[in-house]
């Protein structure tokens, strides 16, 4: 049942981080508005499930006021509100109190801060300033932390084969910037999805151009062309192109379901999903969207 749509506010953000899912960067486009906002809740509303709504990016504070108007908008329409950013406006724990107190005060439900290596390798950091602040207002706040990759034995498996650790999920630009070199697993073995529920997709997430994310750059459809409330109710994940064969077999009956050109091996799931997606962009580009998600124009 879906229970909650992730805003992209922005793909546009203050890093470039290697293991970002989105590609997103300083010169990433695609923004929201407020009336987009404004006329997605109300279809949010329409669905009749939903119950959190959270604004994330690329880097949501980037566009602070448009933000905070997000959040008033979504908790007025009674939804949770939650936060995900890499709180690069905290230079002190005063300044990223100055940030923070306007959340406190509209009530969101959950604050979610970047706070690893990909972000900062300081022992000082932004993200460690904002927990300090966030907890000094009150703010229900966690940290988000994803190690570069590591290698380790899976004892569990047969003769302890090597596995990848770290908490990198494969997709965007993860897959150009940090695959060399770490060991892979036979194509063939990939017969599912570790990681999202395609059939009944417990949130979502929307960008700018309409696109309703299964997956990043996995698209339901686009809610400029079909208003979000009809493509839920009208979602059958059998009848998707895409997410039809994940669900059924996993990234390796995608390949196999469109002879899709593949390597011997993959480090996981993912990074054979997301290759084998880049090879149907220009097939399926309605459901493989934004092509920027890609690394492609």
């Amino acid at each position: 049942m879906l229970t909650g749509i992730h805003f992209l506010l922005s793909y546009q953000c203050t890093y470039e981080c290697d293991h970002c899912f989105v590609y997103s960067s300083p010169n990433a486009e695609g923004t929201l508005t407020a009336r987009q906002i404004r006329d997605t809740l109300d279809e949010a509303r329409k669905i009749g499930t939903i119950e959190w709504i959270y604004f994330e990016g690329g880097e949501p504070t980037l566009f602070y006021p448009l933000m905070l108007e997000g959040v008033r908008l979504a908790r007025d329409a009674g939804f949770k509100v939650g936060i995900v950013t890499n709180s690069y406006f905290a230079t002190t724990e005063d300044d990223a109190a100055l940030w923070l107190k306007p959340l406190k005060e509209l009530g969101i439900a959950d604050l979610s801060i970047s706070d690893d290596a990909f972000h900062s390798d300081e022992k000082e950091t932004p993200a460690k300033r904002a927990l300090a602040a966030a907890r000094k207002l009150g703010l229900p706040v966690g940290s988000i932390c994803i190690e570069p990759p590591t290698v380790a034995a899976d004892v569990a498996r047969e003769k302890g084969a090597p596995v990848v650790g770290g908490g990198v999920m494969f997709r965007g630009r993860a897959v150009d910037k940090l695959t060399a070199g770490l060991p892979t697993r036979d194509w063939e073995s990939f017969t599912e999805c570790p990681h999202e529920d395609l059939q009944a997709p417990g949130r979502v997430h929307f960008d700018a151009y309409g696109n309703v994310h299964l997956c990043q750059g996995l698209s339901m459809g686009n809610a400029w062309q079909t208003p979000l409330s009809t493509l839920v109710k009208e979602y059958d994940v059998a009848a998707h192109p895409i997410a039809g064969p994940l669900q059924s077999g996993g990234p390796a009956l995608l390949v196999k379901e469109y002879s899709i050109p593949h390597d011997a091996g993959y480090v996981d799931a993912c990074h054979l999903c997301y290759r084998a997606r880049q090879s149907l962009l220009d097939r399926f580009p309605q459901y493989l969207a934004p092509r920027q998600v890609y690394g492609v124009k």
